[in-house]
């Protein structure tokens, strides 16, 4: 159980490292998270930094989840309690949690989606997939990333539904439990652009604030 919880504070403390919040001081001295929609994330770095910037945090965030999910979770080198897939879980929901409680900048992280994607690559790239292409499919049509991100994460258990038991493809149950503890969490964090949205005040990707 302690080879567990090591691999599950490695993969927090992965999680944790505030990319947008690094590259907003190098790159221009400021606190991400006091500018643009104040989230510390890559569409916030998009839309205050630029395009390059927004780009390298998005890809960095989506290492620290597959990271976490495919390499840290061997470190348990067979001794742990449970299978091998649900230690992958730990230590990708560890850097989720990671990512969007960062214990390095006071607990306020970002929204955890890049990173849980790049939890989900690591994990089943299919469903990544479709996942993206309805992110993408919704961006094309409301050009708004809250929408678009809180859509995609609702697919997941979707389509690991269809899946598993339309499809008779192997879906782990871990693995499935986890889409709908995944789903809650992508739209609990975005809470505050689903009062933006109500008020019709939410901001659209590409628009500076």
């Amino acid at each position: 159980m302690l080879t567990v919880l090591c691999v599950a504070l490695i993969s927090y403390l992965i999680g944790s490292i505030p990319t947008s919040i690094i590259t907003g001081k190098v790159l221009r001295g400021i606190d991400i998270r006091e500018h643009g929609s104040g989230n510390a994330g890559g569409t916030n770095v998009f839309r205050v930094l630029g395009w390059k910037p927004g780009v390298f945090v998005m890809v960095v965030d989506a290492f620290k989840g597959f990271a976490a999910t495919f390499w840290i979770s061997r470190l348990t080198f067979g001794v742990a309690p449970f299978e091998y897939e649900t230690m992958q879980l730990i230590a990708g929901c560890a850097a989720i949690i990671g990512h969007i409680w960062t214990v390095f900048a006071s607990f306020r992280g970002g929204k955890g989606v890049g990173t849980a994607a790049g939890m989900l690559l690591a994990l089943y790239p299919f469903a990544l997939l479709i996942c993206a292409a309805v992110f993408a499919a919704m961006i094309f049509a409301t050009h708004i990333v809250s929408i678009s991100s809180m859509t995609a994460a609702i697919t997941l258990p979707v389509v690991l539904s269809i899946f598993r038991y339309l499809m008779s493809r192997p879906v782990a149950l871990s693995l499935y439990v986890f889409s709908f503890f995944a789903a809650g969490l992508i739209i609990f964090t975005h809470r505050s652009n689903i009062k933006r949205l109500l008020a019709g005040t939410e901001n659209r990707f590409g628009q500076k604030k």
